[in-house]
C-alpha cells in the first residue's frame, strides 16, 4: 500500500495520473532513457510515415505546416505524439487540485511542444490541446509559444493563421492578452529571492506584447490575404479586439455560420491594453481602408471591417467617424447608371449590405442626413421590399430615430406600409414602430396607418379586432374569412395564428402613450382567448407587457378576464412566467384573488413541472396556514417595489 501511495505521488508530481505510466518521462520534459527512446521511436515513425503517406491524396496531405519536397505532402505529428497530446487533453479535463501541480504540468507539456509548436498547432489533436493549455499558462509562456509559431521574423504567423487548426491556437493565445501584466508563480519566486533583475522581469512581462505586435505587422503586410481567408480573417478579427483592449465571445466549433441575429449586439469584455496597441490599431485601420475595395465586395473580408468599426465606436469614436466617412466616400465615388446612386447597388448586395448596415448604425447625424438626402430619398419603399436591402433600411430607421431626418424617413416608409407588409418584411415595420415609441408625435399616425393596412380602420366597430389581426399579421377579411367590404359583418373566431413578428409589433405598440385600442381589443377577447394568448410562446410576451405596464385599475380589469384560468396558466411553461410577472406587479388584494383560486389545486400545482415554482414563489403554503403573516409579508414587498420604481422613475 505504501509503495502504491509513493508511486501515485510521483505521478502527481509529474502532472499525470498513473493510468498513463508510459508518459511519465514525457511529461517531465523527456528526461531519462525512456524519454529519449520515445523521442527516437517517434522520429523514426514520423520518417516512415512521411515515406508511406507522402503521395497525393493520402492522409499526409491533411493538416500540418508547409509543403514537403515529395509532391507537396505536409508534415504531420507522429502517432506517438498524437497519442501523447490526446492523453494530455484527458488530464486537463480532470482538473487540478493544487496550483503547484498545474504549473508543473503546464511547464512540462510546453517543454514537449518546444521545437515543434507549429506542427502541434496545425494538428487536430495538438491544436485542441494547446487551446485548452494556453489559458493555464503564464503570459510569458504564451508569448514564448507565439514566438515559436511566428519564427525568427514572424513570417510563419501567416501559415499558422490560415490553417484550420493553427488559427484557433493563435486566437486562443491572443485571448490571453488581458493577463499581460500577470506574473507566473515561478516569476514571483524569482522576484522574492533575487534583487536587481528588473530588466529580465520586464522582458518576461513584455514578450507577449511584443509577439502580438509582431503578428499585427504580419497582418498589415499581408492584409488582403488575411482578411479574405476563411481562417485568417478570424485571427485578424481577434487581433483587432485585442488591440482595442476588448474581447468578444470565444468562437466555438459548434457555432453555425450565417445564423447570427442581426439585432443581437455582441457583448465585449474590456481590459487595459498596452499603449503601443492604440497606435497599431490606427495603422491596421489604415491598411483596411487601403483594401476597402476588397472589404466591400468580399463577404469574409467585410466581417473584419465590421469588427474594426464596432470596436472603434466605443473606444476610438474619432477613428470610427473617419472610417465610416471613408467607406461612404468610396462607395458613392464609383460609377453607376446616370441619375442612379451607386450606393443603391451595394445596398442590394449580400456582402456589402452587411458592411453598410454597420456604417448606418454607427454614423453620426451629418452623415445620415447626407446619405438620405443625396442617395436614399424617394427609394426607401423600393429598398424596404427588397430581400436584402430591407435590412440596411431597418438600421437607417433605428439610427435616425433621435434626429430630424427620421420624420422624412417615417413619412416615406409610412406611405408604402401596406406594400412592405405584403412583401413580408416585418422587420422594417417593427423597427419603424419601435422608433415611433420614442417619437410621440408620430404614434397616432403610425397606429392609424396600421389600422388601414390591416383593413380594420373603418367602420369603428372593427377596432376591437385589431389585436388578433396584429398578432396574426392577417387582414380583417382573411382572418375572419369575410369578403364583405362594408358593414359590421364579423364572425366569432378563437384567437389563433399568433406569430413572432406579430408579437413584436404589438409589444412595440404597447410602448405608445395611448394604448386604449390595444387594451379595448384585449378586453373584448374571451377567457379562452386570454388563456391561449398567455400560454403561447410569442403571445405570452404580449399579455405580460400589457398587464404589467397597466395601472392598478387597468390591471384589475384584465385580471378579471383571467379569472378561472390561473391554474392552467400556472401549469404551462410560458403561462407560469406570465403569472409570475403579473404577481410581481399586482396589488395585495389582486394577489389574494389569485391565491384563492390556486390554493384548492395544491396537489396538482405542487406536482407540476412549472406550477411547483409558482406555488413556492407565491408562498401559498403560508397563505393556507398563516394568512395574516402572509398578507403582512406581501404588503411589505409591494411597498418595496413601489419605492424602487419611484426611485428609478
Amino acid at each position: 500500500m505504501l509503495a502504491k501511495m509513493e508511486e501515485n505521488n510521483q505521478w502527481r508530481e509529474a502532472g499525470l495520473k498513473r493510468k498513463y505510466p508510459e508518459d511519465r518521462e514525457r511529461m517531465r520534459g523527456g528526461v531519462g532513457e525512456r524519454g529519449d527512446e520515445d523521442r527516437n521511436r517517434g522520429r523514426e515513425a514520423g520518417e516512415q510515415g512521411e515515406g508511406k503517406r507522402g503521395g497525393a491524396g493520402g492522409r499526409g496531405s491533411r493538416g500540418g505546416r508547409g509543403g514537403g519536397e515529395g509532391g507537396g505532402a505536409k508534415k504531420r505529428l507522429d502517432a506517438l505524439s498524437v497519442g501523447y497530446f490526446r492523453r494530455v487533453g484527458e488530464r486537463l479535463s480532470e482538473g487540478f487540485t493544487e496550483d503547484e501541480e498545474r504549473v508543473l504540468f503546464v511547464e512540462n507539456v510546453l517543454t514537449e511542444v518546444k521545437g515543434q509548436a507549429a506542427l502541434v498547432a496545425m494538428d487536430v489533436t495538438g491544436s485542441v490541446t494547446l487551446q485548452r493549455l494556453l489559458p493555464l499558462a503564464s503570459p510569458g509562456q504564451v508569448g514564448e509559444v507565439l514566438a515559436e509559431l511566428g519564427g525568427e521574423s514572424g513570417s510563419d504567423f501567416k501559415t499558422v493563421s490560415c490553417d484550420k487548426c493553427g488559427g484557433h491556437v493563435l486566437e486562443s493565445a491572443l485571448r490571453q492578452m488581458p493577463r499581460w501584466r500577470q506574473k507566473s508563480s515561478s516569476e514571483e519566486e524569482k522576484t522574492a529571492t533575487t534583487e536587481g533583475d528588473s530588466e529580465t522581469e520586464g522582458e518576461d512581462c513584455g514578450i507577449l506584447e511584443a509577439q502580438v505586435l509582431s503578428l499585427c505587422h504580419v497582418v498589415m503586410e499581408h492584409c488582403a490575404e488575411f482578411i479574405r481567408h476563411t481562417h485568417g480573417s478570424h485571427v485578424a478579427r481577434t487581433l483587432i479586439h485585442v488591440l482595442a483592449g476588448c474581447l468578444g465571445p470565444a468562437r466555438t466549433d459548434t457555432a453555425r455560420p450565417g445564423v447570427k441575429d442581426r439585432n443581437v449586439t455582441t457583448q465585449l469584455t474590456y481590459f487595459e491594453a498596452p499603449t503601443s496597441f492604440w497606435w497599431e490599431l490606427k495603422t491596421l485601420s489604415t491598411s483596411l481602408m487601403d483594401n476597402v475595395n476588397v472589404c466591400v465586395t468580399d463577404a469574409v473580408a467585410s466581417t473584419v471591417f465590421q469588427t474594426m468599426l464596432t470596436v472603434c465606436h466605443r473606444n476610438r469614436p474619432k477613428l470610427c467617424k473617419l472610417l465610416t466617412k471613408g467607406i461612404v466616400e468610396y462607395l458613392t465615388s464609383l460609377s453607376s447608371a446616370p441619375g442612379v446612386s451607386p450606393l443603391l447597388v451595394f445596398l442590394k448586395d449580400q456582402a456589402s449590405s452587411r458592411l453598410i448596415e454597420i456604417v448606418l448604425q454607427l454614423s453620426h447625424k451629418a452623415l445620415l442626413r447626407d446619405l438620405y438626402k443625396n442617395h436614399l430619398q424617394g427609394q426607401l419603399v423600393t429598398l424596404a421590399i427588397h430581400p436584402i436591402a430591407n435590412f440596411p433600411i431597418q438600421r437607417l430607421t433605428a439610427a435616425s430615430t433621435n434626429y430630424k431626418v427620421f420624420l422624412k424617413v417615417f413619412d416615406e416608409l409610412a406611405e408604402g406600409l401596406e406594400a412592405i407588409l405584403a412583401a413580408g418584411h416585418m422587420g422594417v415595420i417593427v423597427q419603424l414602430t419601435d422608433s415611433c415609441a420614442e417619437r410621440e408625435e408620430k404614434q397616432g399616425e403610425m397606429m392609424q396607418r396600421l389600422l388601414n393596412a390591416f383593413h380594420c380602420a373603418e367602420p369603428a366597430s372593427r377596432h376591437t379586432a385589431c389585436l388578433p389581426l396584429f398578432l396574426s399579421l392577417l387582414t380583417h377579411e382573411v382572418y375572419y374569412s369575410s369578403e364583405a367590404a362594408e358593414g359590421n359583418t364579423q364572425t366569432e373566431r378563437p384567437l389563433s395564428s399568433i406569430c413572432y413578428h406579430g408579437s413584436r409589433l404589438v409589444q412595440s405598440l404597447a410602448k405608445f402613450k395611448d394604448r386604449s385600442l390595444l387594451l379595448n381589443s384585449l378586453r373584448s377577447l374571451t377567457p379562452a382567448d386570454h388563456l391561449t394568448l398567455g400560454t403561447d410562446q410569442s403571445g405570452s410576451h404580449v399579455l405580460q407587457l400589457l398587464v404589467t405596464s397597466s395601472s392598478d385599475k387597468g390591471r384589475g380589469k384584465i385580471l378579471r378576464r383571467l379569472e378561472g384560468q390561473y391554474v392552467q396558466m400556472a401549469c404551462s411553461r410560458y403561462g407560469s412566467r406570465v403569472l409570475e410577472a403579473v404577481w410581481n406587479s399586482a396589488t395585495v388584494p389582486q394577489r389574494q384573488s389569485i391565491a384563492k383560486e390556486l390554493v384548492p389545486c395544491e396537489t396538482q400545482l405542487r406536482s407540476g413541472q412549472f406550477s411547483r415554482h409558482v406555488w413556492a414563489k407565491f408562498a401559498l403554503t403560508h397563505f393556507v396556514k398563516r394568512r395574516a403573516q402572509w398578507q403582512e409579508v406581501q404588503t411589505g414587498e409591494s411597498k418595496k417595489r413601489k419605492l424602487f420604481s419611484d426611485i428609478l422613475e
